[in-house]
């Protein structure tokens, strides 16, 4: 199937609510004369108001067509959007074909739209090569991970005037994924002003994609952005000129910070670059666990290795599949097994090499005759069944969260699955980190972190890829070494505040121990970090609801 004849939503485009694309109009042209390109018009949904924009500037309808013009790769869309204009008696120069197939002209005044969002996953063969091409003829190199929207911000960039202006809705994803820091880096170089505004709530009715708005105009260079953060699509009508925030992004950081209050963002800034805070990856290796490619086969229960007949030479211990049981400061020996106990799947199917036992031969046979061989990541191994295991980690590091990402010491010595990432400490950072760690990490700074270095999942949820979790800021070496027996004379307390779910009790105590008494940070700029770490959670929360003016 091309990407002409495959449906809307699959091809990324999504219906821009009227609200948004009529604020971008209003914004983007500014006079009778103005050139207008929509390069991925679908259904007219900017074009509609652009004819009506520029004839409420005193243009003549019969000039719309030599003003206005449209690109989409779906024929019926263009069929659509001229019969839309053609209703409210406009016309449009709009022509059917890829967008990344036109020549860069620099002949536009404005270039507004909403470009088609195809994730990496989809985003492939052709398509994705012919992207990235384009990308670099305007000298930006994307990774392969980059979704359709990226190249697309780049190349319609080309198409303006040096005075020109790009109104675009875009993934929120600019502000925070890796592979789009070439586009922010884009955007600073190529244009004299560059602004953004931020939504509360999400504006697609049944889609959890939260977007942004850019706007960006003149040709130049810019050290720094503007932000706005707007409730939702309606209140664009009465944006507050005065709450436009300057913010100036350190080389190479996400814009995540963006969102953070400044007078928090500069307590933050200064306890992050100085020295009584590190990056966790100066404490060791964050690394995903092991893939088994099939779950229900190769992690077992207890009864499954007396019903089996393996011997427990031919398991590993690990800590099961999912994130559920490490609620706590550590997973100790004790409660691995009494969850195995339990019944949970507590081991992995490990032969070791050499000769296999008839008992393990036999559940290998087991997997042929139910096809788990076939599996993707069984067939691209040899011997099918033997999983590679990775390091056996000092740490255990949850990924995917709701309210905070958790590290939990590995006392049990079990192995981990990809359900988890494990952290190897290093040899001199081990003891002092496997005691401290998890303890330290519940202080207001690293959880606001934790929100500036990850990214926000459908749901609500909180992910960590593993170089966003190298980068998650928690207490220096130093400063734990010196608080080591403080943080352990709380854990009591700790581990009863945890166990009733009351994370700001935790937060507080070791707030008291590691930001007030040890760096004495004053009560106020503990609050401003607070509050910040709160709003930043309760945005994320919101959108998980689906919350949005436009439902």
């Amino acid at each position: 199937m091309s990407l002409i004849d495959r449906p809307r939503k699959a091809r990324g485009a999504f219906f821009t609510p009227p609200a948004i694309s009529q604020f971008i109009v209003d914004w983007a042209i500014r006079s009778s004369d103005d050139s207008v390109l929509e390069p991925s018009c679908g259904d007219a949904a900017f074009l509609l108001p652009s004819a009506a924009r520029l004839s409420t500037f005193g243009t003549k309808k019969l000039d719309l067509k030599n003003q206005l013009f449209g690109v989409d790769i779906h024929g019926p869309s263009v069929v659509e959007a001229a019969a839309r204009l053609q209703a409210d008696g406009f016309e449009a120069s709009i022509i059917i074909g890829d967008f990344f197939d036109q020549s860069p002209q620099p002949i536009y005044d404005t270039v507004i739209g909403n470009p088609p969002y195809v994730r990496y996953q989809q985003f492939s063969g052709a398509a994705r090569a012919k992207s990235l091409q384009v990308a670099l003829a305007h000298g930006v190199r994307l990774t392969s991970l980059a979704s359709s929207w990226a190249a697309f911000t780049i190349h319609a960039s080309e198409f303006l005037k040096p005075e020109g202006r790009l109104g675009l809705v875009l993934p929120a994803e600019l502000l925070s994924v890796n592979y789009a820091s070439q586009v922010r880096r884009f955007l600073l170089n190529r244009f004299a002003k560059v602004r953004l505004i931020i939504f509360e709530q999400l504006l697609f009715p049944g889609i959890l994609e939260e977007v942004v708005l850019l706007l960006a105009e003149g040709r130049g260079t810019s050290k720094s952005f503007e932000v706005y953060q707007a409730r939702d699509a309606n209140s664009l009508t009465k944006i507050d000129t005065k709450s436009w925030r300057d913010f100036m992004p350190s080389a190479g950081d996400k814009w995540t910070p963006a969102l953070i209050p400044t007078d928090a963002l500069e307590v933050y800034r200064d306890l992050t670059q100085g020295a009584h805070f590190t990056k966790l990856i100066e404490w060791g290796d964050t690394y995903l666990g092991s893939v088994t490619g099939n779950n229900d086969f190769f992690t077992l229960t207890a009864e499954d290795i007396e019903r089996f007949g393996l011997a427990r030479t031919e398991v590993k211990k690990i800590s099961p599949p999912g994130a559920r049981h490490l609620r706590g400061l550590t997973f100790s020996e004790k409660a691995w097994t009494q969850l195995a106990k339990d019944g949970a799947r507590c081991f992995l199917f490990a032969p070791p090499h050499g000769n296999l036992s008839d008992k393990a031969q036999a559940y290998i046979a087991k997997g042929e005759a139910e096809g788990v061989h076939k599996a993707y990541k069984c067939q691209v191994r040899a011997p099918w069944w033997r999983v590679p295991l990775v390091a056996q980690p000092d740490l255990l590091f949850t990924y995917m969260n709701h309210e905070r990402p958790r590290l939990t010491t590995n006392e049990a010595e079990a192995f981990v699955l990809n359900s988890l990432y494990g952290v190897k400490l290093k040899p001199e950072t081990r003891t002092v980190g496997k005691a401290t760690l998890p303890v330290a990490c519940l202080n207001t700074l690293t959880l606001l972190g934790s929100e500036v270095v990850g990214r926000s999942y459908g749901g609500g949820l909180l992910k960590h890829e593993p170089k966003e979790a190298d980068l998650l800021p928690v207490p220096s070496f130093a400063v734990l070494a010196t608080l080591q027996t403080q943080l352990q004379m709380i854990v009591p307390q700790l581990s009863v505040a945890l166990r009733q779910n009351n994370l700001l009790k935790a937060v507080e105590l070791v707030d008291t121990v590691i930001l007030e008494r040890h760096l004495k940070l004053d009560p106020k700029q503990l609050i401003k970090l607070r509050d910040a770490r709160e709003a930043l959670f309760q945005r994320r929360v919101k959108r998980g609801r689906g919350t949005s003016g436009e439902n």
